[in-house]
């Protein structure tokens, strides 16, 4: 059993900047992979960034060169700075962790494939 809890979201404008957190706790050795996915009102969930135990990581299109993820030495914390925020970018964000043996990259589109979710913590970005 994995527990995620997600805090640091918040409401910016256009071009500010958000760190989000999610502690991680139980068996945190067996998960493979650890993510961000994020879900606007009437959209489908999306994968935003990813990061693996060696800590190779893969971002969405949409988010690249302006969100880093990042997690403690201990890998009990996963992070992800969000940075140049657009209205685009509003949506809740949740942490994720996947215990499956599939590579972490391909994993990012596919949020059904990973296992324990956290609460989510909402991000809003006004013009």
């Amino acid at each position: 059993q994995v527990q995620l809890v997600e805090s640091g979201g918040g409401s910016v404008q256009s071009g500010g900047s958000l760190r989000l957190s999610c502690v991680i706790s139980g068996d945190t050795r067996s998960s493979h992979c650890m993510g961000w996915f994020r879900q606007a009102p009437g959209k489908e969930r999306e994968g935003v960034a990813i990061i693996d135990n060696d800590d190779t990581t893969a971002y969405a299109d949409s988010v690249k060169g302006r969100f880093t993820i990042s997690q403690g030495d201990a890998k009990n914390t996963l992070f992800l700075q969000m940075n140049r925020l657009e209205p685009e970018d509003t949506a809740m964000y949740y942490c994720a962790a996947y215990q499956g043996s599939l590579s972490c990259s391909w994993s990012l589109p596919r949020s059904y494939l990973y296992d324990y979710w956290g609460q989510g913590t909402q991000v809003t970005v006004s013009s």
